[in-house]
């Protein structure tokens, strides 16, 4: 699930952090990275468990609706199409998400006011409203009321990222990504889905693990170098002048595009320029992309960089 995207990311906020702190332990920077890559595999799950609870409070509220229509005697029957969901019930059976629950001391039921909000919203919804009026029976429609239901309520959702942030701090900036490998999960089940449905794993491999690692490594390591690079290509502008966000976006792409020859330089670049979108000022993206363009640029002509695109 972690991949190259999610890395930089966290390779951006951490090298700040590590300047901005006075710190100077990379070390302890490196540490503090593998444990931010790790909470958000743990957002991952979390956003995964949201929905089994979610279905659990609906049973509740169907058990309650069924008990006060009994002592009304009401005789029709209340729907139970939503309970019975077959992708929701195979989520909730998922022997890998089930492991990750019983090891974590976090559990949605102990959020159960929002919970209940949030069931609210979907019972509100017209997808929800349409699924429970289509006389269709069907495993893609059971899949695909909760791929709406996580991608219009539960993504860009302001009042679960106030519940996330008091839960742990590490989560708000990365839950676009990781809404992304959970819409992902979705998709990937399917009628014949067992209870050994494989989740998403945390690395796709060892060697993202180890660009991370690494790329952290050389980015403090050669802060001089760098600096000297850009300094030279912005003659008329005083590298301390530059802001500490940028600075620090540049230096990590230097560190990318002269150790990792196998990452095509354009890919590195447009990868930081989207991050100063992000994260720096409006003007931030142009500059960048002017800078480590220019970089790259005299690098090749003198044989310090082999261009791989």
């Amino acid at each position: 699930m972690i991949n190259r995207e999610l890395i930089r990311l966290k390779l951006v906020q951490i090298t700040y952090s590590y300047y901005q702190n006075g710190s100077m332990n990379p070390a302890a920077a490196e540490k503090e990275l593998l444990l931010s890559l790790s909470r958000a595999y743990d957002l991952y799950n979390s956003m995964l468990l949201l929905m089994v609870e979610l279905n659990r409070m609906a049973l509740r509220m169907l058990e309650m609706r069924q008990s006060r229509a009994k002592r009304l005697g009401d005789e029709n029957s209340l729907s139970t199409k939503f309970v019975d969901n077959r992708f929701m019930l195979q989520l909730e059976s998922n022997k890998q998400l089930q492991e990750y629950r019983d090891r974590q001391r976090f559990d949605w039921a102990d959020q159960e006011e929002y919970v209940r909000s949030l069931y609210s919203k979907i019972e509100e919804s017209e997808f929800y409203k349409a699924y429970m009026a289509s006389g269709k029976d069907s495993y893609d429609e059971d899949r695909e009321v909760w791929r709406l239901i996580y991608r219009h309520l539960i993504c860009n959702n302001e009042e679960l990222d106030g519940v996330l942030e008091e839960m742990d701090l590490y989560w708000n900036d990365d839950k676009v990504i990781v809404d992304t490998f959970v819409l992902k999960t979705i998709n990937r089940f399917t009628p014949d889905s067992s209870d050994d449905q494989p989740l998403m794993p945390e690395y796709k491999d060892d060697s993202d693990q180890e660009f991370a690692i690494r790329l952290l490594q050389k980015a403090i390591a050669n802060k001089d170098y760098y600096y000297d690079l850009i300094a030279s290509t912005t003659r008329k502008w005083d590298i301390k002048r530059v802001a500490l966000m940028d600075r620090i976006i540049l230096q990590l792409a230097l560190a990318e595009i002269i150790s990792f020859p196998g990452i095509p330089v354009n890919v590195s670049i447009n990868e930081y320029v989207e991050i100063a979108k992000m994260y720096s000022t409006t003007k931030s993206g142009k500059y960048i992309n002017a800078t480590l363009d220019n970089i790259a640029k005299r690098l090749i002509e003198e044989n310090k960089l082999i261009k791989n695109n």
